[in-house]
């Protein structure tokens, strides 16, 4: 069995999960950047914002992959990371590419795609309301139309 070799940055548990000791804070704040890099270019920072992309708080993502809840906290605070075949069902279960959740490329969540549909949607909305309006309006100019047609007599063109 290949053992894997931590580096400085990393440490391996007893139970071979690879933990990072580069960040110590205990809360995940996105807002706000860790070690100068930006939290969502971290593989904890992508898996936080794919399960909120997907509507899901911390315990219910954990319940669907089947891992503790101090589990995925971990992974999304970037103590520790899920192995490949976690990191597989977290894409799975998250709507997102595995090369994603560890790079950034590829097919991230679909939060975008969604905000976009919902524009589109409130402007087809105001539009069919326009319309419906204006076949109101259309409606009523027609009637006028065949009443003073019906007492003068008037030939159509």
């Amino acid at each position: 069995m290949q053992r894997f070799l931590p580096t400085p940055r990393q440490s391996q548990r007893e139970d071979g999960a690879i933990t990072s000791d580069q960040f110590t804070t205990d809360t995940h704040d996105h807002a706000h950047a860790i070690g100068g890099q930006d939290a969502f270019d971290t593989i904890g920072g992508r898996i936080a914002r794919a399960r909120e992309a997907a509507g899901l708080s911390v315990a219910q993502a954990a319940r669907r992959l089947g891992v503790k809840t101090a589990t995925l906290q971990g992974w999304e605070n970037d103590r520790s990371e899920p192995r490949s075949n976690k990191l597989l069902m977290i894409a799975g279960s998250l709507g997102v590419s595995p090369t994603w959740l560890l790079s950034g490329h590829g097919d991230g969540p679909t939060e975008v795609i969604e905000d976009e549909v919902l524009v589109l949607r409130q402007e087809l909305r105001a539009v069919a309301q326009h319309v419906a309006s204006a076949q109101t309006r259309l409606d009523a100019v027609l009637k006028r139309l065949e009443t003073f047609n019906s007492y003068h007599h008037v030939e159509p063109n």
